[in-house]
């Protein structure tokens, strides 16, 4: 029984109380609470999905390798969630404190996670065999991981005033690009690589080509942090062009295996994972006239809602079909998993992104536009929530029941 993941479980039901939440304070029903924002958007960074990668990584890393499943950290466990409990409290109530104890916990649960994915390379056999197995996921883990760190550091300083002594120019940004075009797109370009043949039951289009997307990848990230770190867009400029040629490329790999094939194209769970790129690749397009100061063009409402849209339309669209899928491996292993979602929660999810995006340019519908946008996701989010428990349930009363005897158990099939 994977323990992350149901602590995940947990963080998608208050995925769907925070996005309400956020629906009826648009909608001025219920009073804007101080610190909520960032909670609610944490709930699915810091919350669901990191618990989801935390559970799944090493798992994803042994099965690419051929590797015994590895043995579950509890040391690593326990500092992530007592980490995360700790951010609960203190982020509403902005009690520094607590930030800092709870950031500094994750900091320490991330390194532990490094360090034994980096361990990996060398668990036993022979080096030519690991050479053969090697996961092509792992460096894209252990790279977006490594900017999960910077993320987290950037993150807890916001509340403690430490910009100033790094010299960070724009704090939030940084924080935000470490998170994103960091940490969450190279573990999800990984997920990508390790997982496509078994979502999709075919290779990826140019195999040769992962190493060459790592890189772009990992320097359009580098670009994207230093360029608001010193503001200059001698970084900015660069990164954004790394990355966005890099994620088109991936998805050009995803994408061409499967022209032609009606019956893949017939599963929301694929449609998932590739619109969900549609709300990551929109602020990477629109990044250089926001970059070059555009007349007309609303820059700081884009740079103030737009991450909104990110994490629910993307990272949270790609986790819909995720999510559900190694779920199914963990609580029910017996039967055959698939990528989660439905057309029901694709239509609305993607609805939300676009709403959202219409309350930035749409100043004077603003209010109305923005609680539709969470109106949609949370009712996209809800029968994931619901499959996520009943899967979750299925599994717990499966170890329930008690087990025959294996004489009494190949008699009773006979």
């Amino acid at each position: 029984m994977n323990l992350y993941f149901l602590m995940a479980a947990l963080f998608v039901g208050m995925a769907v109380l925070v996005a309400v939440d956020t629906s009826l304070t648009s909608f001025q029903i219920l009073p804007w609470f101080n610190g909520l924002r960032w909670l609610r958007i944490h709930v699915i960074t810091l919350g669901a999905m990191t618990e989801v990668l935390f559970g799944l990584l090493p798992i994803a890393v042994a099965i690419r390798m051929r590797k015994p499943r590895p043995a579950f950290h509890w040391g690593t466990w326990l500092t992530l969630n007592l980490g995360l409990l700790t951010l609960l409290i203190g982020i509403p109530i902005v009690n520094q404190a607590l930030i800092l104890s709870g950031g500094t916990l994750i900091l320490f649960a991330t390194i532990l996670l490094i360090l034994q994915l980096q361990s990996m390379r060398s668990m036993g056999g022979h080096k030519s065999a690991e050479v053969k197995h090697e996961s092509g996921g792992r460096k894209f883990y252990v790279m977006g991981l490594s900017y999960f760190l910077v993320g987290i550091i950037i993150g807890t300083g916001l509340w403690l005033g430490w910009s100033e002594w790094l010299r960070i120019q724009i704090p939030i940004e940084v924080h935000i690009h470490a998170n994103n075009w960091g940490f969450m797109s190279l573990v999800f370009a990984g997920l990508l690589v390790d997982y496509y043949a078994v979502w999709a039951k075919r290779p990826l289009a140019w195999p040769g080509s992962i190493t060459p997307i790592f890189w772009m990848m990992t320097l359009g990230a580098l670009g994207l942090v230093l360029g608001p770190w010193v503001k200059s867009n001698w970084f900015s400029v660069p990164g954004v062009t790394l990355h966005l040629i890099a994620t088109i490329w991936l998805l050009l790999n995803v994408i061409k295996p499967l022209l032609g094939d009606r019956a893949a194209w017939s599963k929301p769970g694929i449609w998932h994972l590739l619109t969900a790129y549609i709300w990551i690749l929109a602020p990477v397009l629109v990044a250089p006239l926001i970059i070059f100061g555009v007349a007309g063009f609303p820059g700081a409402g884009i740079e103030q809602n737009a991450p909104q849209a990110l994490i629910y339309g993307w990272v949270f669209q790609f986790g819909y079909a995720i999510i559900p899928f190694f779920f199914r491996r963990a609580f029910l292993p017996d039967q055959e998993a698939q990528l989660g979602g439905s057309w029901y929660s694709l239509v609305l999810v993607n609805l939300g992104g676009v709403f959202l995006w219409a309350s930035i340019f749409f100043t004077e519908y603003q209010a109305l536009l923005h609680g539709t946008a969470f109106t949609l996701w949370t009712l996209s989010i809800i029968p994931i929530a619901i499959s996520l428990w009943r899967i979750v349930r299925e599994g717990l009363i499966r170890l329930e029941k008690p087990r025959l005897p294996a004489r009494l158990d190949a008699a009773a099939s006979d």
